[in-house]
């Protein structure tokens, strides 16, 4: 990687952006082959691994094709000419949730800026980041650019962390970890882009659509069996609707069939492995423990499904802001429901999190949910279930995370700057 850098930063952007163009074309040509090898790996439904898992990144990579030739890498400001440079080689680590997603927000801003690249998967699923070294090779990419390293994070991932040729470290996965790598990165000086946990609520405010409200935040949670760091885990609603809500939640809950991720009737995988499912089960019980109300779901293997890593689809009421499900990370398809009776303690109860990645809001009209997420402490908010844009900064606040993906904002996370004065 560091042998390459030169040639590749100063390859122009048009012939980036064609390699960028060839390996978007590559991943489009081989999406059912990947989608079936994250569902063997993940556990992700085959319908699911189609739709997101394997569509989402040809989406990404186009979008910086387009950027890499559109990029103003070059500006005037007053007598100074600003010149926006690759930062250098970058060592990504990724996580096995979305285990080409992540890859392809990092690799591909990467590529459009001139970096080269060492890419750490996941222990979980190295067979997708094999198809992917595949497509960057097909796609004629130069030897030395992008480059494949297997292994155990505590041994690869903390190596590429710490070597001096490495000028930027860009990780996602949790918080405990993402505290090690600054950690270990600031000991060099490094820059580092940390995508980390979250614990997101949805807001649903009086005037708002509920039953609406409520279904598109169970779907959510449910997304890839509750393992995305940005699931609306905390469903926040008004005392006037909470019980209402307490019984849309449960019986939108009990229309996710768990079973076989290749089955078409299957709603919902498992869970990743072993130690995962037992995590997942641990914080259902602990919820029951600290007295939260089970509404559906509960510790125990859905019915047949007594061997596999399986998880019940769970929903949790009576929720207060000092349990353990309403502060921690699940990672699971887990959802707690928490009641406030004022939009400022409504405010206060989303905002009472070390997290602050993803949210939502829900109100009578567009003004009103504008005005509370503002005042969210959390770097995305959809708004009455605004859909997701692959080119809108992702990223967050407080431990959720330092920098940004996707879009413009994820391609400056690779540029430095330099300023020549004449």
């Amino acid at each position: 990687a560091r042998a390459a850098l030169p040639g590749w930063a100063a390859t122009a952007p048009a012939e980036r952006a064609a390699r960028l163009s060839a390996l978007r074309d590559q991943l489009a040509a081989r999406t059912e082959e990947i989608a079936r090898t994250i569902t063997a790996e993940l556990g992700a439904t085959l319908g699911f691994s189609r739709r997101v898992q394997a569509a989402l990144p040809v989406v990404v990579t186009g979008s910086y094709a387009e950027l890499a030739a559109s990029y103003s890498f070059e500006e005037r400001i007053g007598n100074s000419t600003v010149y926006h440079e690759p930062v250098g080689v970058v060592s990504a680590i990724t996580p096995w949730n979305y285990p080409l997603h992540q890859v392809v927000n990092k690799i591909a801003p990467a590529l459009a800026a001139g970096c080269t690249v060492v890419l750490k998967p996941a222990e979980d699923t190295p067979l997708t980041a094999q198809l992917f070294a595949e497509c960057v090779d097909a796609a004629g990419v130069p030897a030395g650019v992008f480059n494949l390293v297997t292994g155990l994070g505590h041994v690869a991932g903390q190596a590429l962390a710490e070597h001096p040729d490495v000028d930027l470290v860009s990780f996602t996965g949790s918080t405990a970890v993402g505290r090690q790598i600054g950690a270990i990165a600031g000991g060099g000086v490094k820059r580092v882009a940390l995508e980390l946990g979250g614990k997101s609520a949805n807001v649903i405010l009086p005037g708002a659509d509920l039953a609406k409200a409520v279904q598109v935040n169970v779907a959510d949670v449910m997304r890839n069996s509750g393992q995305s760091c940005n699931a609306l885990t905390r469903m926040l609603v008004h005392r006037d609707q909470y019980e209402e809500a307490v019984a849309l939640a449960a019986e939108a809950v009990g229309g996710y069939l768990v079973g076989d991720p290749q089955d078409d009737e299957s709603r919902l995988g498992p869970v990743v492995n072993a130690k995962q499912r037992d995590r997942v089960r641990g914080y259902i019980e602990r919820g029951v423990q600290e007295g939260a109300r089970l509404v559906a779901g509960g510790p125990d293997a859905p019915e047949g499904r007594e061997r596999g890593y399986y998880v019940r689809p769970t929903v949790f009421a009576d929720v207060t802001t000092d349990m353990t499900i309403a502060q921690e990370e699940i990672f699971g398809p887990v959802v707690s429901i928490l009641k406030y009776e004022s939009e400022e303690e409504a405010l206060r109860i989303a905002n009472d999190s070390a997290y602050g990645l993803g949210g939502a809001v829900w109100a009578g009209d567009q003004e009103t949910a504008v005005a509370f997420a503002r005042r969210l402490d959390t770097g995305q908010v959809d708004i009455n279930g605004g859909r997701f844009n692959p080119l809108a900064p992702f990223g967050g606040y407080k431990q959720s995370g330092v920098g940004r993906e996707l879009g413009p904002h994820g391609l400056a996370e690779y540029l430095q700057t330099k300023s020549l004065q004449f």
